[in-house]
């Protein structure tokens, strides 16, 4: 969001800068009927801004034809980064079902996930047990049940439409129990399924592996067009060109040192085996 921020703010700036003669942030503020320090923080990207500031911002430097441009891409802005605890107002099941338009227009899916299975391949069991730690620790409204199964119904895009996935996992995903040692195990018994689908990729990076890169936090990236990155306090939307690039880049280098196919089937066995002792 401090990205998106700071690109309005860029804007908002340059047209200040554009007034001949140049308008001062004091002589702005106080056409705006603002404390003149409002100015300072907008431009530096410290404060963000309404409609009404925007508008209030270009008729002051004569330039009413940039609001409208000006407030879309504020919007944007905001839109990019959502808050767990506004996202989670609506009760855990409008968080997965929000997620859902984007995942039927991806074709091509690369997920990364450093200590938990991805959505996609939970079972509901798993799935419930997950919901149920992210409900007690936001403390969020308790629909977890049906949240649980409106995830769960979300694995039929594994096998139709023509998609691909490339899941990526740290070994630690795999060894870390959600639930009873019974969940956890119908759960890796459900990834090794889903790993043996000729439409999905999965790999694990085992603990042992020497890293070119540290983990990282979660991230899904679509189309290699929009990243959405999971942080404890948000969900950022990432859209720019260069951002996204490093994102499929820090896929490919994790997935370099991950293994696959049956070196990874044989990873899930070992932490399936693993629960028995």
């Amino acid at each position: 969001m401090q990205a998106a921020r700071a690109a309005v703010a860029g804007r908002l700036r340059d047209l200040r800068l554009d007034v001949v003669p140049r308008l001062t942030g004091r002589a702005l503020a106080a056409a705006c009927g603002w404390h003149e320090s409002k100015v300072s923080k907008i431009e530096a990207a410290k404060q963000g801004v309404s409609d009404d500031d925007i508008r209030a911002w270009c008729r002051a430097c004569g330039a009413d034809a940039e609001a409208a441009g000006l407030i879309a891409l504020n919007r944007r802005a905001d839109k990019s980064y959502i808050e767990w605890r506004r996202a989670m107002r609506g009760g855990l099941t409008h968080v997965q079902d929000s997620f859902l338009p984007k995942w039927t227009r991806t074709r091509h899916f690369k997920v990364y996930e450093p200590g938990v299975i991805p959505g996609l391949c939970q079972t509901p069991a798993y799935g419930q047990a997950v919901l149920d730690v992210v409900s007690r620790f936001y403390g969020v409204a308790s629909d977890v049940e049906e949240a649980a199964r409106a995830r769960a119904a979300r694995t039929r895009l594994l096998r139709e439409g023509g998609r691909r996935f490339a899941f990526l996992v740290e070994e630690t995903a795999l060894r870390s129990r959600m639930g009873t040692p019974e969940t956890t195990a119908e759960q890796l018994g459900h990834l090794l399924s889903i790993a043996a689908l000729p439409n999905v990729s999965f790999g694990v990076i085992p603990f042992e592996a020497e890293r070119p890169l540290f983990p990282v936090e979660g991230f899904w990236i679509y189309d290699d067009a929009e990243v959405l990155v999971e942080t404890v306090s948000a969900q950022l939307s990432v859209v720019d060109f260069h951002e996204v690039g490093l994102y499929v880049r820090t896929f490919e280098i994790l997935a370099g040192i991950a293994v696959h196919a049956a070196a990874a089937r044989s990873r899930i066995a070992a932490a399936l085996t693993a629960l028995d002792t």
